[in-house]
């Protein structure tokens, strides 16, 4: 079993940055694909980025790339995603997600565990 816990959302104005941090804990994620996926109201949860283990790769929604970066520091059993270039459209709780299998996907129903999620709310 592997426990998630994000940290670092909260309110910043259009343009600016943030950082989110996710703590995996249970058992270590070091060979899972790592993956963020958020939920604005009344909208379905989306696939937002994932970094994989085997592979080496990672992966973006084309709506965050070249904006975010999804990282992982496995000594730290961490994972996080740096956010630049904000926009309103980016406001949603943003959940943390670990897959087991480490198949680098979009798809929610792959992933195996999740955390709670963090409020990021961008203002215009």
């Amino acid at each position: 079993q592997v426990q998630l816990v994000e940290s670092g959302g909260g309110l910043v104005q259009a343009g600016g940055s943030l950082r989110l941090s996710c703590a995996a804990s249970g058992r270590t994620f070091s060979s899972y694909t790592m993956g963020w996926f958020r939920q604005a109201p009344g909208k379905e949860r989306e696939f937002v980025a994932a970094d994989t283990w085997t592979r080496g790769n990672t992966y973006y929604a084309d709506s965050v790339k070249g904006r975010f970066t999804i990282s992982r520091n496995n000594a730290k059993n961490t994972v996080y995603l740096q956010m630049n270039s904000l926009k309103p459209d980016d406001t949603a709780v943003y959940y943390c997600a670990a897959d087991q299998d480490d198949r680098g996907s979009r798809y929610l129903a792959w992933y195996h565990y999740w955390g709670q999620g963090t409020q990021v709310t961008v203002s215009s």
